[in-house]
């Protein structure tokens, strides 16, 4: 019940104002925010909502009035306007536009537009509109002494004389008469199943629940129709249902989880690198995690080196600390023992990142490595690596390793999160630390004491300092000597790739010390939580705010034994200091030169920010009242036991804190304008006793009273001691106010979720209904968190996170709020499960955005103290008590009565001892600005008197002292407590002595114990007499009290073991109402117990309290029942309550015993079973010798039995395994509880059904029964036609297609046309078109088939995935369609890589014109064959039988190590009498009742072939990281060991053996398959092992005896392995089956009951003659067994599967994973063929000749001494095999002038080659230390390098090509065509493979690195290669170099190369003719010039006066 006003225009406003309007209804009123500078209009759009708690009356009247605002003076009124609400009744709804009127009532120009909405009481239950109230009157900061809140009149007005708290409205009275009809089975009391941390606790407004069928009744009687959609359906019990919210809900869990250690395992594969910046370097790669520090083996000069080599490191650590940890992976360049080498590059991500990948792991991924020391540099090169982490009991599946032929694309397999982007930039993270308040007063030391007595001065004694740790890097500020409030101003700046890979930054204060520093509270910041990577997201961004440090305890003692809490490990249990801090993140332009380019942390000063950045600061009050404390541990001792409360320091008695006087003296005026504020906040009468309001932090010490022998209890009978607290704050309530109205949507969320699972588990109808109603809740929770979000005021103190946060989670929740409405008209019965997932997800998306990063008040902490020891705690987050006027944003457990369970602190609290409940308090909290506090009493149970100080005696708000109850009523409570089922095992017989203990209040009672059993019947009704509880009640009857059972188990000696705990709420019958339907007597409901944090069986009772009135207990209702005689003074669970039996016989077949170990180190002799339900059971018959035969001779047995009609109620069935000594003892074996006996239900089947639920198996009728098979056959026949398979199209290589050539594309080549020759050529146009061959039949082996199936394999998950991820993306199109069309931008996102994809797609059809011959395939499992059919159990189940403790989560004992045998065997139950078609089937043999047609369980011989294909990813043995496995086989008496055959240094070992070994059954059925660690010296290790349980797997219906291949052919590489031909294996299934059938008729039919099958009839022998034959229709049929009716199944077909190698020393960690099969076949059928072979493919040998003819443009190197000329001395390294130890080199070129080079030079490189993988195998000893030789296998690759050789100096390198033989660049045609292209963009070019083309010859280009990381050609070499087989090689010899056979002719180089100091004349001929020839020329031409004049000139004068003269 509401009412709604939104205010939307005042118009016609006359000048220029700031704005502000108030609406009043009732008393209440509400102001807008202030509209600033307005001109003629002011758009307010505001919506306020008044909960009425009556219905409005039509007379009333609401007022709006408008204002000129004025910070300084009051406001002035504009004008009034209002109006009677009589229409609005009426109408619900009505808009009105009307003038405003003034002071004198006359109208105005200025109008105002609105709309009123009324919502009247009506009956939806569930949604948020009944419980909202009070928006939040703004209160802002601009105006810092705006509108005191109305609060006088804000609540007590109206509230009618109920004590129903205001604004709750009287939905009670509704969901009073909403009941529940009758309660469900399972009740939503699972607490907190899927809670995803320990403080989310759940919700405590369950709306009130119907049965569906009782809909429509109520909702006619409320008198509006109801959406059946709104309600919730599934069963509530007790706790959860809270109708007057005067209690909240309790949290069941105990045990804090986080700290604890667990085993973890990082392993990490190095594959290879590529692209290594650096010229010829020897890399070696460093793994490091945490602390430990591994590295791969140095590969020598070489850009791209190849380690393939595992690392593996374990730790034991908490999870908090291990995901923490660094993961760190860099390439050191050149280490070697003396010098540790130059870091090349690094990459670092932290463990969780890995944890949270799917399946917890990178999977060969491509890491950039970058230079942390020089940012400006770019990538450094890649790294390939797979990483996993794995925890206990994670088990990761490892995508299949098969030939890894797909071309590496880098870019799109990065080794980074999704949503990262690949070009990662650098960026400073500035953590600015300002200041800290709060410090412990640390130094409790001696010395300090004796300084103190010496000295006489009173430092402070702690100096403390912040240090701050990201991403493996440290940062510290200064230490701030002697100071409790120590003032830094100083940032700390972390340079780190942005986004980083790492989550959280650590931020620790600790305390500076000589001896050693010590941690005063850690905080973590998680990076996730204040950033948003969306479109619209933000940087990281924190603050300045402050955080909340909590830790160990404040008394200070020398040793702390907490201090790890104050380490940040553990759940803090006392608040430590509070930090102001904030922090920023820029991006840093790597361009810019000035850029300070280190990496290091720095620490500089920054500027201190003011004191009001963080908020105002508020006085805050705190009031809580303890109103009951029992169950408190007898241990603690009777001294006097206290509580006390604390919030940040204040209340703490040690060092507690009092009004902060130093914020106050601001300067200058500021000061007293903030004190006079407070006071004109204060209302009058606070305004004197304020000042006296001294603190009460502590309640009184009262002296313990005994409740039974474990507990006491405090004597808070009807006087209640209260504490409360004042204490000082900044003023940051938003923050809290926002993350509680997403927590509440959230526990709204979780409830409605658990009620659908519930109502699915339980399969109550329409779950689908409930989900739809669960989601219109959430979407319309969403849209209330926008509109009240939205109010969020511009506060000066909100940071730029909270503004982010806000916007960023308005945006999410509107979003959800529109998914969730479009997921709700998607919910049908069939689409439930993945919607439901969906829904999940916004669960935990919710969860996340609720949680606030930026702190504001402390936690609460309430410590019970005994003779002033600190005992135990309980935390309460402070958000959860904060008070606020608007309902939604108020804590959920304010002003409401919560349980709580006080702990233990710290490590104490682990295990056991942390289970038992220290103390159970019931208390009531309240925490708001003192300025609300007017109602901090209204939530408590009515009736009580308050006792205050003496100085607060007549001051109406000053908080009590202590409550005194005067109304207190008087009830009985009857618990029925019928029965518990698979409780923990607590004795060593595996098998506990359990009994129930009940509390409640402060009475406790006991069940009797009943000995030896997990699934106790009780039978036992407990009357508590004489129970008081105070307050009113009408309370009581909505909101009793809880009731705590707890199940211990009964030791003979010593005290009783807890074994779990579990709450209930019980039914109340007030004196006045009728004990009658529906509501009495209440019905038996499951509640989940819960033993620490994990769940522990079930316990089945109900609970009623009921009034004892004024006639006394006469009035109750009789306990009628019969007492039974024999349990004495017993009472039973009466008649109305316990459940309706009726009878039923539960058949068993005994079929025998497995691996039973000794009991007390006897052997088992002679076993029997007893069995036992409900009382009743059976005894199995005596097995006379165990060793001998370990099967019963008696199959079958029955009894009879009453069970309840309602199968939920079903006892578990009991199997017990006593061994039968002398003298008539016995001992207990072992044994096992069937919990749920649903899935042995046998139910006749419906007439109309087609599927029949068989017996034994619930789902796929297996059990071949007969029955009545005539029923369920369609007429007519139907027709299977078999076509051939379309094979699955295998991409080999990407297909590269290019403009102008002439497609080579590569499709579907598989091995074997690989390992054949192809040499077919064509010459003439551009391209070479290569032609593929068919495979030659004889060249096909068992591997051929192996890896053309793994390819199969593969390609079949890839487009599963691609199916899934396109199902996805559809599906979230589809939801974001619907949420307003955003789906528009994501389409233009996907189209280009789906364009991508397409063109990968389509190109393979382009030549599927040749006709493929198919491989046949068998399949390949990537999990063992038991997960894939089901364990086998088909007809043959097995038991488990355990003995010894259940483990609790510490090591002491798996589920693994109690298991001491195996009962094999099966069950049967169904209604008395047995339907009559079973029984009148043909061949019913009574002795067998419903396991008709079951073979014999005689001894049988049986022939075992196991066949060991490889293991992969095994566990490194020895220190080098490697390991020398061998196979060890054994079952029963034989032992195989394949010792002499072990793999050296080999992780990915291929073993391609099988071995025979003759077994009889049952006596050797456990086959256990071993990979051990060969060892020189000492004994062998085991890496792992697995088990197989061959008797399941020959009996099975699945006949898993011998695959069924995909042909049958009686030759070649794919024999038909059976010795049973298909045609005789189909007659025996037909036979077996009662299945009409097989008949063979004419032109390839085959008719099975009512299918008939097509298929080939003819088959070709060895020499090629075609024979008829029926074999493969009848494999036809046999492959498709599953088809047939009724007796049909899936047969088990030719495979291979893989199995995950366990070692019991490291339980649940895989340790690798082995490829087998096995086949098995009996002794008396024929025998069957030779095994196959599969030994590994021998590697062919090869010959590569490389032969260097020239190079060309070789860049110079060298200077000549006399002219200075660049010449290079060129020669040519080259090399196949991994290293460069058969590295060889052609002559030097020497003075090459133009880079060109002449070598015709050979070289010859013969090596073994692995076709199926594309490998080179090659085989070497490690180090001359090694005792063999290891084997690896590294990549075909060829490389060239170009070297300039120097006679005293190191060669220069200069340039490198690497040729990878089965796919590179095709060699230009001169040198001229040939560039770098050829190199960079090999994507688009042709590629070849040698060993398709055998010949290539062209040029490549030498490249290199330049200075800038830019490739850079270098030079061109002209080379041809050759490759032949080692035989052709033998036929045709060639010589190395140039020598004979075949030589080469000497180059042709030019007489340069001589070398100048040899022959220094000719030399200089050269220099002068060459290269100075024509300048010579000039030079003596201008010589004899010069010479001619100089003549001319000489002789000139004397010629010239010879001829004067005349002479």
């Amino acid at each position: 019940m509401a009412l709604l006003l939104q205010l939307r225009t005042a118009s016609g406003l006359r000048g220029r104002a700031d704005r502000i309007a108030k609406a009043a209804f009732r008393g209440l009123s509400f102001y807008t925010r202030v509209l600033e500078n307005c001109e003629d209009e002011a758009r307010f759009d505001e919506t306020f909502r008044w909960p009425v708690a009556s219905n409005i009356d039509g007379n009333e009247i609401l007022e709006i009035q408008v204002f000129n605002y004025s910070k300084v003076f009051t406001n002035r009124l504009i004008g009034t306007f209002r109006m009677v609400l009589q229409k609005v009744v009426e109408e619900g709804q009505v808009e009105v536009t009307d003038t405003l009127i003034d002071d004198n009532n006359s109208a105005i120009q200025t109008s105002i537009s609105i709309e009123i909405r009324y919502q009247a009481l009506d009956g939806t239950v569930g949604t948020w509109n009944d419980k909202e109230f009070l928006e939040t009157p703004s209160v802002h900061s601009e105006g810092d002494g705006r509108y005191p809140l109305e609060t006088d009149s804000l609540l007590s007005g109206h509230r009618q004389g109920s004590d129903i708290s205001p604004g709750k409205s009287n939905q009670q009275s509704a969901e009073r008469s909403f009941r529940r009809a009758g309660k469900g089975v399972f009740s939503a009391m699972k607490l907190g199943k899927t809670r995803p941390s320990k403080d989310d606790h759940r919700k405590q407004d369950e709306p009130a629940v119907l049965e569906a069928e009782d809909l429509d009744r109520k909702a006619v009687r409320q008198g509006c129709g109801l959406e059946p959609d709104t309600i919730s359906l599934a069963s509530v019990t007790a706790v959860t249902t809270n109708v007057s919210n005067k209690r909240s809900k309790p949290d069941i869990k105990m045990e804090p989880s986080a700290g604890r250690p667990m085993d973890y395992q990082v392993s990490v594969t190095i594959i290879e690198a590529r692209q290594l910046v650096g010229l010829n370097m020897d890399p070696v790669v460093c793994v490091e995690v945490g602390e430990e520090k591994k590295y791969t083996s140095m590969k020598e000069s070489t850009n791209c080196p190849y380690y393939n080599e595992y690392f593996v490191f374990d730790f034991h650590v908490p999870p908090d600390v291990m995901f923490d940890k660094i993961i760190k992976l860099s390439v050191i360049h050149s280490k070697n023992l003396l010098r540790s080498g130059t870091l090349v590059g690094s990459f670092k991500m932290d463990v969780g990142t890995v944890y949270t990948q799917p399946e917890h792991q990178f999977y060969h991924k491509w890491a950039i490595l970058s230079d942390p020391e020089d940012l400006t540099a770019g990538l450094k090169g890649y790294l390939k690596c797979d990483i996993a982490v794995v925890g206990k009991g994670d088990n990761i599946k490892t995508p299949h390793k098969a030939n890894e032929t797909d071309e590496d694309d880098i870019e799109g397999n990065l080794l980074l999160p999704d949503g990262v982007p690949p070009e990662r930039q650098w960026a400073r993270f500035y953590i600015k630390i300002y200041r800290a308040e709060g410090l412990p007063r640390m130094n409790a030391s001696i010395m300090a004491n004796v300084k103190k007595a010496l000295i006489g001065e009173n430092k402070d004694l702690v100096d403390p300092y912040v240090q701050v740790v990201f991403a493996g890097q440290k940062g510290k500020t200064s230490v701030q000597k002697s100071s409790y409030e120590p003032l830094w101003n100083e940032q700390i700046v972390f340079t780190e790739m942005f986004p980083p890979l790492c989550k959280r930054i650590k931020i620790q204060i600790r305390d500076s010390d000589k001896v050693n520093d010590v941690a005063i509270g850690t905080h973590f910041i998680d990076l996730r939580k204040i950033s948003n990577e969306g479109d619209k997201g933000f940087l990281p961004t924190f603050g300045p705010a402050w955080v909340n440090m909590y830790g160990s305890t404040r008394n200070y003692t020398l040793m702390d034994e907490h201090q790890e809490l104050n380490e940040g490990l553990g759940e803090g249990v006392s608040f430590r200091a509070r930090l102001l801090m904030s922090l920023a993140v820029e991006i840093l332009d790597t361009t810019n030169p000035e850029i300070n380019s280190s990496t290091e942390v720095q620490v500089e000063q920054a500027p201190s920010v003011a004191d009001n950045c963080t908020g105002k600061m508020e006085e805050f009050f705190l009031f809580g009242a303890f109103l009951e404390a029992t169950m408190i541990d007898r241990k603690i001792g009777d001294k006097p036991i206290n509580f006390e409360v604390t919030i940040g320091n204040y209340g703490n008695q040690i060092d507690g804190m009092t009004k902060p006087t130093l914020r106050r003296k601001k300067e200058g005026g500021d000061g007293q304008e903030e004190e006079s504020e407070l006071l004109q906040n204060s209302s009058e009468d606070e305004g004197d006793e304020d000042g006296e309001l001294v603190s009460v932090s502590s309640s009184q010490p009262v002296k313990p009273l005994v409740t039974d022998r474990n507990y006491f209890h405090l004597p808070y009978f009807e006087k209640k001691p209260c504490i409360y607290i004042k204490s000082w704050w900044q003023d940051q309530r938003r923050r809290l106010y926002n993350a509680n109205i997403m927590d509440k949507i959230a526990d709204k969320l979780e409830e409605g979720l658990n009620d659908v699972q519930e109502m699915i588990k339980t399969e109550k109808p329409h779950p689908e209904r409930r989900l739809r109603g669960v989601l219109e809740e959430l979407s319309s929770g969403c849209l209330r968190f926008v509109t009240l979000a939205d109010k969020d005021q511009h506060h000066s103190s909100r940071t730029r996170l909270d503004r982010e946060r806000l916007k960023s989670c308005m945006r999410e929740l509107e979003n959800m709020g529109q998914q969730a409405t479009t997921l709700r008209s998607q919910v049908k019965k069939n689409t439930m499960k993945d919607k439901l997932k969906l829904a999940q997800n916004f669960l935990q998306k919710l969860r996340f955005l609720a949680d606030e990063p930026q702190h504001t008040i402390p936690d609460i902490f309430i410590w019970m103290m005994s003779n002033n020891k600190r005992i135990a705690y309980a935390r309460v987050p402070s958000k959860d008590i904060l008070y606020s006027i608007v309902d939604e944003e108020m804590g959920k457990d304010c002003a409401k009565v919560k349980t709580l369970f006080l702990k233990l602190p710290g490590k104490r609290g682990f295990g056991p001892a942390g289970w038992t409940v220290q103390a159970k308090m019931e208390m009531y909290l309240w925490l708001g600005l003192n300025k609300q506090r007017k109602d901090f009493l209204s939530g408590l149970p009515c009736g009580f008197e308050e006792k205050k100080t003496a100085r607060g005696q007549n001051l109406p708000s000053f908080p009590p002292i202590s409550l005194l109850y005067t109304k207190k009523q008087v009830f009985q409570l009857r618990a029925h407590m019928y029965q518990a089922r698979s409780l923990f095992a607590a004795d060593s017989s595996g098998l506990s002595d359990p009994f129930a203990r009940v509390f409640f209040i402060s009475q406790s009672q006991c069940t009797e114990v009943l000995n030896e059993t997990l699934c106790p019947t009780w039978d036992q009704l407990l009357v508590f007499d004489n129970v008081e509880l105070y307050g009113e009640a009408h309370e009581m009857r909505d909101d009793p009290p809880i009731i705590v059972i707890e199940i211990y188990d009964q030791d003979t000696v010593g005290k009783a073991d807890f074994m779990g705990r579990t709450f209930a709420k019980p039914v109340v019958k007030m004196s006045d109402e009728h004990y009658c339907p529906p509501r009495f007597p209440p019905q038996l409901e499951y509640y989940q117990i819960y033993r620490g944090n994990s769940t522990a069986g079930d316990l089945l009772a109900a609970f009623e309290l009921l009034q004892i009135g004024p006639g006394g207990k006469s009035d109750l209702p009789p306990i009628d029942g019969p007492t039974d005689m024999d349990r004495g003074p017993i009472l039973p669970v009466p008649l109305g309550i316990r459940p309706v039996l009726s009878k039923y016989r539960v058949e068993i077949l005994f079929w025998g015993l497995r691996d039973l170990k000794r009991v007390n180190l006897a052997q088992v002799d002679r076993p029997r079973v007893d069995i036992e339900c409900a009382g009743k059971g059976v005894q199995s018959s005596l097995i006379q010798n165990y060793k001998k035969n370990p099967n019963f001779c008696t199959l079958v047995k029955w009894f009879e039995v009453d069970l309840p009609e309602n199968e939920l109620l079903h006892p578990p069935l009991n199997i017990r395994v006593v061994d039968c000594r002398a003298f008539g003892r016995y001992t207990l074996v072992g044994s096992h509880a069937v919990s749920s006996l649903r899935k042995f239900i046998y139910r006749p089947p419906d007439k109309k059904a087609q599927h029949w639920n068989m017996t034994a198996k619930h789902l796929n009728g297996y059990l071949a029964m007969a029955n009545g098979a005539h029923r369920s056959r369609p007429t007519g026949e139907i027709v299977v036609n078999m076509e051939p398979e379309v094979p699955i199209k295998k991409m080999e290589t990407m297909v590269k297609l290019e403009a102008n050539s002439d497609a080579v594309v590569k499709v579907d080549v598989s091995e074997e046309e690989k390992e054949k020759k192809k040499k077919k050529k064509k010459g003439g146009g551009g391209g070479e078109e290569v032609e593929e061959e068919e495979p030659d039949e004889s060249m096909l082996d068992w591997w051929s088939k192996y890896f053309a199936s793994i390819e199969t394999m593969k390609e079949q998950l890839r487009q599963q995935e691609a199916a899934a991820a396109e199902a996805e993306e559809k599906e979230e199109m589809e939801i974001a369609e619907g949420s307003k069309g955003q789906g528009k931008n994501k389409e233009k996102s996907k189209a280009p890589k789906d364009d991508k994809k397409k063109k990968q797609q389509s190109a393979p059809e382009l030549p599927e014109k040749k006709n493929k011959q198919k491989i046949d395939e068998l399949k390949v499992f990537n999990k063992e064959l038991e997960t894939e059919f089901d364990n086998f159990e088909d007809w043959l189940h097995t038991f488990n039988l355990l003995r010894g403790k259940t483990g609790d989560n510490d090591d002491n004992a798996t589920e693994e190590e109690r298991i001491v045998g195996r009962f094999k065997g099966s069950m049967c139950v169904y209604k008395v009498p047995l339907p009559d078609d079973i029984t009148k089937e043909a061949g019913y043999d009574p002795n067998f009742g419903m396991f008709q047609g079951i073979p014999s369980n005689d001894p049988i011989n049986v022939l075992v072939r196991v066949y060991i294909v490889r293991a992969t990813d095994l566990h490194p043995a020895d220190i080098n990281g490697k390991a020398d496995p061998y196979i060890a086989i054994k079952l029963g008496k034989t032992d195989i060991k394949d010792k002499e055959n072990y793999i050296s240094k080999q992780l990915n070992p291929v073993f391609g053996k099988s071995f025979d070994i003759e077994a009889t059954f049952p006596m050797e059925s456990m086959l256990t398959v071993a990979v051990y660690d060969w060892d020189l010296v000492g004994t062998d290790d085991l890496i792992g092992e697995t088990k197989i349980d061959l008797e399941n797997r020959y009996y099975s219906k699945h006949r898993a005896t011998c695959g069924v291949s995909q042909t049958y052919s009686i030759h070649g590489y794919n024999t038909w392995r059976d010795p049973m031909k298909p045609s005789q294996i189909l007659s025996k299934l037909c036979k077996e089956g009662k299945v009409d059938g097989p008949h063979f008729g004419p032109g390839g039919r085959v008719k099975v009951a009512n299918r008939v099958f097509t298929g080939p009839t003819e088959i070709e022998d060895e020499n090629g003659q075609k024979k008829q034959t029926d074999e493969h229709l009848a494999l036809t049929v046999l492959r498709h067994w599953e088809d047939i009716p009724r007796a049909g199944c899936k047969l088990v077909p030719e495979h291979v599967e893989t199995r995950p190698l366990l070692n019991p020393d490291k339980p649940g960690i895989e340790q690798g994973r082995l490829e087998m099969w096995v086949d098995m076949f009996p002794m008396d059928m024929p025998a069957p063929g030779p095994a196959i072979d599969i030994s590994p493919r021998k590697p062919k040998k090869y010959e590569l000749r490389v032969i260097v003819w020239n190079t060309d443009e070789v860049i110079l190197e060298d200077d000549d001494y006399f002219t200075g000329e660049k010449s290079s001395d060129i020669f040519v390294r080259g090399w196949l095999k991994g290293q460069q130890e058969d590295k060889q080199d052609t002559d030097v070129h020497y003075h090459s002038l133009t880079g060109e080079g002449n070598f015709n030079w050979r070289y010859i490189f013969p090596f073994d080659y692995l076709m199926a993988e594309e490998k080179i195998v090659i085989s070497k000893k490690e180090s001359m230390f090694s005792w063999d030789e290891t084997e690896y296998k590294i990549p075909a690759r060829l490389t060239l390098q170009v070297w300039d050789a120097d006679h005293f100096s190191a060669d220069d390198f200069l340039g490198a090509i690497e040729l990878d033989l089965n796919r590179f660049p095709r060699g230009a045609k001169t040198s001229k065509q040939c560039s770098l292209e050829m190199v960079t963009n090999e994507a688009e070019l042709p590629m070849v493979s040698i060993f398709k083309q055998k010949r290539v010859k062209g040029w490549w280009p030498f490249v290199a690195r330049d200075e800038n990381d830019e490739l850079e050609i270098t030079g061109k070499v002209e080379a041809e290669l050759h490759l032949l087989t080692a035989e052709e090689a033998e036929k045709s010899p060639a010589g190395l170099a140039r020598n004979e056979p075949d030589p080469l002719e000497k180059p042709n180089r030019p007489d340069t190369s001589f070398i100048w100091f040899l022959n220094p004349l000719k030399s200089i001929k050269y220099l002068i003719c060459t290269r100075y020839k024509w300048l010579i020329i000039k030079i003596v031409l201008a010589l004899l010039l010069l010479i001619m004049i100089a003549l001319f000139l000489y002789s000139m004068p004397g010629y010239m006066v010879k001829k004067l003269l005349g002479a």
